[in-house]
């Protein structure tokens, strides 16, 4: 049996905690410490899964050199990277990004780590979103005729349009002015892609439940690129290979 992958997670806000407490629990991943921005408080010292370090460490490749991981999950914010980016890349430490957004610039940076190191970059990194991209752009590619909007729903006081219903946008070719936000309550989360036939209508939706998706989304990602070269995968490259790698082995298509 393969070693767990040791894993490092940034980041320890609502998704960080959550993914976290996902990654603590599987089997083939041990998860070594958790970059924390803010102090840490007493209570967070003694309920986390994993030691709480100083996410300045990460700056110089510190904590790297100090407690070694596999791989690093970044659950922080756009600028993270442009402190941890390069030590990580130049000792081969897979990174896997789950910001929503980065700048052109930050952009051209994780290019530039894909050529020492393993880089994942994912607006959103739940599996579940990942197929709906999937499903949508290839019942667009089967049938180019038809109407298409998105709608996304978030909590009352998400103030910015999602990220990754402008990725599913960005995806199918639509402009921004195709998708529709709705603001209230509570919501996690929740996307929908409608497709408008002229005598029938498909709907593709995605809710989040919980923010442990995040979490069983970056085991899936852990999975799926250890072992992997050097590059810039995209979550629905991997995503797709696994769908193609099942369908061959359970007789589901033809080579």
């Amino acid at each position: 049996m393969d070693k767990p992958i040791r894993v490092g997670l940034i980041g320890y806000g609502r998704a960080g905690q959550a993914v976290a407490r996902v990654l603590a629990k599987a089997e083939d991943v041990r998860l070594c410490w958790i970059a924390k921005q803010k102090p840490a408080t007493e209570a967070e010292q003694i309920t986390a899964p994993a030691p709480l370090r100083p996410a300045a460490a990460l700056t110089d490749g510190e904590l790297f050199d100090r407690e070694s991981v596999d791989a690093v999950v970044d659950f922080s914010s756009a600028t993270a990277i442009r402190k941890y980016g390069k030590p990580a890349a130049a000792r081969g430490i897979m990174i896997i990004t789950a910001v929503s957004k980065y700048p052109p610039t930050t952009r051209k940076l994780i290019e530039q780590l894909a050529k020492q190191t393993v880089v994942m970059s994912s607006p959103n990194i739940t599996l579940g979103i990942n197929y709906l991209l999937v499903a949508s752009r290839l019942l667009k590619q089967i049938a180019p005729f038809t109407d298409i909007e998105v709608i996304e729903e978030h909590f009352r006081d998400k103030a910015e349009t999602s990220g990754t219903a402008l990725r599913i946008a960005e995806t199918l070719g639509l402009d921004e002015s195709k998708v529709k936000s709705i603001r209230v309550g509570g919501i996690v989360g929740r996307h929908e892609v409608v497709f408008g036939f002229p005598f029938q209508t498909v709907r593709l939706v995605h809710d989040s439940i919980g923010r442990e998706a995040f979490g069983t989304g970056a085991l899936f990602a852990l999975r799926q690129l250890r072992g992997r070269t050097k590059g810039l995968y995209g979550y629905e490259n991997i995503l797709c290979e696994a769908m193609v790698n099942a369908l061959l082995e359970k007789g589901g298509c033809e080579r």
